[in-house]
């Protein structure tokens, strides 16, 4: 057990908190990043996360626990991102060391709101980590069913391939089967357009519209993702597979997914700002949105559901306006 790599968990949210259990069954111990002592101190003493997925119980002996991110990182061979995208560039803001011989795991589904920049191609941009230090750990499954031991199936993606295949171990057990794949941009792309595509689905239902009209949503935001991803990095992907469509249709449907949730609260009347008020998660297809509307300027794709939800959340468009114009685009 000696040989084994040090792994971090940067985050406390309920991916992060997951990931960390999902680790703990092969590892004798994990680092683990939180940012605020008081949450280190209520973990030592109640043995779970205060705020998300509160019913899985950890073995505190084997967590060594860091409030400084710059500790945490230093002391880790394998890092596990799992901050919000909104806040990494902050969190990251008083890290003067290096990521070098660092092997980046990106479990952040989201977009870097001030660069416009994914997870991977922020860290290779601003940090210099070539993209074959980086991985993506995608869906289709939610931190829910984990903690439920529910059967998932998670998709690590890395270029070159064999990357994946040697941190696999490090996810799987009896509940979690690990798939891998070397499309980083095709997969971390499809992670942030599909927390925007929920967010349309929960407006929808929101809204009153049904199950009928819901199936058309998703068969067409798989073809804005695919037209995307063709004008964008062309490759050959399966977008049929578990990390594309899969991880759009449970992001869509779930009760347990936040962006849902967060477009449901929009499509029955409540403010943006009103809506996250509510929320106890991040909706990180709100600040995705803008992003993917910022950077399509560059190539004109077609897109006309994130285009609605741009126009919802961002231009204050009636939602019911908009998605009774959006109805007329769909096929």
């Amino acid at each position: 057990m000696s040989d084994q790599p040090s792994v971090a968990i940067l985050g406390s949210g309920s991916w992060a908190t997951a990931l960390a259990k999902l680790l703990l069954n092969n590892l004798q111990k994990i680092n683990w990043f939180i940012h605020t002592e008081e949450t280190i101190e209520y973990f030592r003493r109640f043995r779970h996360n205060p705020k998300y997925i509160s019913d899985i119980e950890f073995d505190i002996s084997r967590i060594n626990f860091f409030s400084a991110i710059s500790a945490a990182i230093e002391s880790s061979d394998i890092l596990v991102f799992a901050i919000p995208a909104p806040f990494l560039k902050e969190a990251l803001a008083d890290f003067q060391g290096s990521f070098e011989n660092k092997t980046i795991i990106s479990a952040i589904k989201g977009i870097i709101p001030s660069e416009n920049l994914t997870v991977a191609e922020f860290f290779n941009r601003t940090y210099q980590v070539p993209f074959k230090n980086i991985s993506i750990i995608s869906g289709p499954c939610h931190a829910e069913e984990i903690a439920m031991e529910r059967l998932s199936y998670i998709t690590i993606a890395s270029s070159p391939m064999n990357k994946s295949q040697e941190l696999a171990p490090f996810f799987g057990c009896h509940h979690v089967k690990i798939k891998t794949s070397e499309d980083i941009y095709g997969t971390e792309y499809t992670a942030v357009l599909k927390n925007i595509i929920a967010i349309a689905a929960g407006i929808c239902h929101g809204l009153g519209y049904g199950d009928n009209f819901q199936a058309v949503l998703i068969s067409n935001a798989m073809m804005e993702i695919k037209r995307f991803l063709a004008k964008t990095y062309k490759s050959k992907r399966k977008l049929l597979s578990s990390p594309y469509l899969g991880d759009v249709m449970v992001t869509a449907y779930s009760q347990f997914s936040r962006n849902r949730s967060f477009g449901m609260m929009i499509g029955k009347g409540y403010s943006v700002k009103s809506a996250q008020l509510e929320m106890n998660m991040i909706a990180e297809g709100y600040y995705a949105v803008a992003c993917i509307h910022e950077i399509n300027k560059n190539y004109g794709v077609n897109m006309p559901i994130i285009d609605a939800v741009y126009h919802i959340l961002y231009d204050k468009i009636s939602p019911a306006l908009e998605i009774k114009l959006l109805t007329e685009k769909l096929k």
